[in-house]
């Protein structure tokens, strides 16, 4: 067996890393590059990365609403997530500690099932989330929006705080159990702020998905008073006033909350907090 020296481990290392990096980086920069060129900038053989001439001309266009009514369509994206995610978290926090921590009749078989709803694809779920929807006369809201996002979040919400949930040392709940407090107040006062990682985790992962999920959307979405950024932009794409320019400008902007939203959280991601938590 031949053993490579651990310099040559590191240039392989940093080889791949500088590869994983220059393909993931690089459509954002030709994104951010593309929304501040001049139309004529757009259309230079070779292309440039670098704009010649700097414009702030296509964000003016995408936020001037008889061109791109880009607030409607972000209010109308912040509302169904940050519900769809506040649910979440609320539904999944007390699902997922009966699973970890209660003892009941067909838990396991509960908790199996959900998983294994997770295995369908979304698109085996168009049909009949429709028709639930249309039947409750719940059709071109966002309501219909908040509770297909959560059908399809929820599951994973459910695997990942479960699973943070059992590592939290049972000796702390028992001892606020013994000190008077229900299991309710055990989740909020001794269990949520441990979990704040995974809380944090699970919250942007489905805040991610509802903000950018465009299939369900286009199906149950019509009217543009409710759409989202997604179908917006899948709209100014079809429009008179669809130039490159504007569609990079628009996606930016689209995508400066979720970069925005995982900076100001990313500190409560890492590691757990429950280190030193009970003494051997």
């Amino acid at each position: 067996m031949v053993t490579r020296s651990p310099f040559v481990n590191r240039i392989i290392f940093y080889s791949l890393l500088t590869m994983t990096v220059v393909t993931t980086v690089f459509p954002f920069l030709v994104m951010l590059s593309s929304s501040f060129k001049t139309s004529e900038d757009q259309l230079t053989i070779p292309p440039q990365l670098i704009p010649q001439h700097i414009t702030w001309e296509h964000f003016r266009d995408v936020l001037d609403p008889d061109v791109f009514p880009f607030l409607l369509y972000f209010k109308n994206s912040l509302t169904v997530s940050l519900i769809t995610a506040g649910l979440s978290i609320l539904i999944g926090t007390l699902g997922a500690y009966s699973f970890a921590r209660l003892q009941y009749k067909g838990r396991s078989v509960i908790q199996k099932m959900v998983l294994i709803i997770y295995m369908f694809s979304g698109v085996l779920l168009v049909v009949p989330l429709f028709q639930m929807v249309a039947k409750v006369d719940l059709y071109d809201t966002k309501i219909s929006l908040i509770v297909t996002y959560l059908v399809l979040t929820l599951p994973v919400s459910l695997y990942m705080l479960g699973n943070y949930f059992r590592t939290i040392p049972e000796a702390l709940e028992e001892a606020a159990l013994l000190d008077g407090l229900n299991r309710f107040q055990v989740i909020y006062k001794v269990v949520l702020p441990l979990s704040t990682p995974a809380i944090v985790t699970v919250f942007i992962y489905v805040f991610m998905i509802a903000w950018n999920e465009y299939m369900f959307a286009s199906v149950f979405i019509t009217s543009e008073e409710n759409m989202t950024l997604p179908l917006g932009l899948s709209k100014l794409f079809f429009t008179k006033h669809y130039i490159w320019g504007r569609m990079m400008a628009a996606s930016l902007l689209t995508a400066l909350p979720i970069v925005a939203l995982f900076m100001l959280l990313e500190k409560y991601i890492a590691g757990g907090l429950t280190v030193g938590g009970v003494k051997e």
